[in-house]
């Protein structure tokens, strides 16, 4: 028996009734639909989980700096599914998990005009409000022209000009250890105002070739920037680093003719546990004509952040701390006392610009903006940036929404500092 649309065939044995489909089957979309929504729901949800183990930190990192990119993917596969699914029952559970995907991913670009809008506040207070007309013309004109230009975070950003490295120049051999540091300068001869950088790694892990597109960067904006090692713990514990960093700055105003550095114009710079270092070079004593402080991110009172570790805790924050001091505060009190840049808050220090992460799950934001009270309260001028969307290490991801921004301002203040 035959009717129009549908067809019955029976016998003894079966009965069946075919009814056709009112949509046709596209497989190779569909898989297409379901890989690109499950990837990019994936990854966007790392803006708003936080990573629980040191393994998918990365994952925590990175999502909220490409989040233009996951804004894209989301929105196309909210229309791939719109196209592979209508009339079918399942639309709806995956519409909704795509607008909140979607949603999810737009939460940096529609927090940034008011984080950069209290960074701005923040310069202005402590520098001055007319801090830009200090700096001199030509070099405003080299400064990123924007806080976020969008173009960057697909194609990343290039040094302005080609600049001169070299790497392996050794300062030091303390026990044993051979320490070297990397200098990047601009072509012309120098000397050029100077940075001194140190690189994080739990005070463990690291070397004087990291972050490498920031140097260059910088080396290209007339600045020499100098990379120094220091020895690692758990082998050599506290204070054998900030030791090594003395050292270093040491042989660097030996050589600073040898260098191109100006050491009339000098600031010093670290990301976590370098910002750690950094700050107490810079606090602790007057030994070294240092201009300004900048801290990404570091850990400011190594007590407190032991018995109110972070949740979750991605690094195992006490670990880290016991291997880097020889114990816990119980054990060695006035080793975590002597090595956090806290306890040297107690005089006007060197105009300072703090960075953290409203997300971050290593060194939270609280202990930076202690950090910032307390040197407001010295007459120190300082400069608080924090970015709520952005996780520990948010600048490995060079041309991300966060970077970009920290960017912005840390020229500016570099400009300001060492005019």
């Amino acid at each position: 028996m035959r009717n129009r649309g549908i067809g019955v065939a029976s016998n003894r044995y079966a009965v069946f009734t075919v009814i056709p489909v009112a949509l046709p089957w596209h497989p190779p979309l569909r898989v297409l639909t379901f890989l690109l929504s499950g990837v990019s729901w994936f990854l966007t949800a790392w803006i708003v989980v936080p990573a629980p183990t040191l393994t998918l930190l990365p994952l925590g990192v990175g999502a909220p700096e490409i989040s233009p990119w996951l804004m894209a993917t989301n929105a196309i596969a909210l229309c791939l599914i719109w196209y592979s699914f209508r009339l079918q029952g399942w639309l709806w559970l995956f519409w909704g998990i795509g607008l909140a995907s979607l949603v999810i991913s737009s939460l940096p670009l529609s927090q940034f005009a008011a984080t950069q809008h209290r960074a701005e506040q923040s310069m202005q207070a402590a520098l001055g409000k007319d801090y830009l007309n200090q700096i001199a013309p030509a070099q405003q004109a080299t400064l990123r022209p924007q806080p976020l230009i969008l173009a960057d975070s697909w194609r990343g950003i290039a040094p302005t000009n080609p600049v001169q490295v070299e790497s392996g120049i050794a300062f030091a051999q303390p026990a044993g250890v051979p320490l070297t540091l990397t200098v990047y300068r601009p072509m012309m001869q120098g000397p050029h105002p100077t940075l001194v950088m140190i690189y994080g790694g739990a005070w463990q892990r690291g070397s004087p070739n990291d972050d490498a597109p920031f140097n260059r960067y910088l080396a290209g904006q007339g600045y020499t920037v100098v990379a120094i090692a220091y020895r690692h713990a758990p082998q050599h514990c506290f204070p054998a680093q900030i030791e090594d960093v003395r050292m270093a700055l040491t042989y660097i105003q030996q050589q600073a003719h040898f260098l191109g550095v100006d050491w009339e114009r000098l600031a010093i710079m670290g990301r976590s546990a370098g910002a750690h270092l950094a700050m107490l070079a810079a606090y602790q004593t007057n030994d070294f004509p240092i201009r300004a402080v900048i801290d990404y991110y570091g850990p400011v009172d190594l007590t407190r952040g032991y018995n109110d570790p972070p949740q979750p805790d991605p690094i195992d924050s006490r670990a880290v701390l016991r291997a880097f001091l020889g114990g816990s505060p119980t054990d060695v009190p006035d080793l975590y006392r002597q090595a956090s840049p806290y306890e040297y808050v107690n005089r006007p220090l060197p105009p300072s610009l703090l960075v953290y992460g409203g997300r971050d799950h290593v060194v939270e934001a609280k202990f930076g903006r202690v950090l910032y009270t307390k040197l407001q309260a010295t007459g120190t001028q300082t400069v608080w940036l924090e970015i709520p969307w952005a996780e520990h290490a948010f600048d490995q991801v060079f041309g991300g929404v966060s970077n970009q921004l920290a960017l912005y301002y840390t020229e500016r203040f570099l400009a300001w500092a060492l005019r």
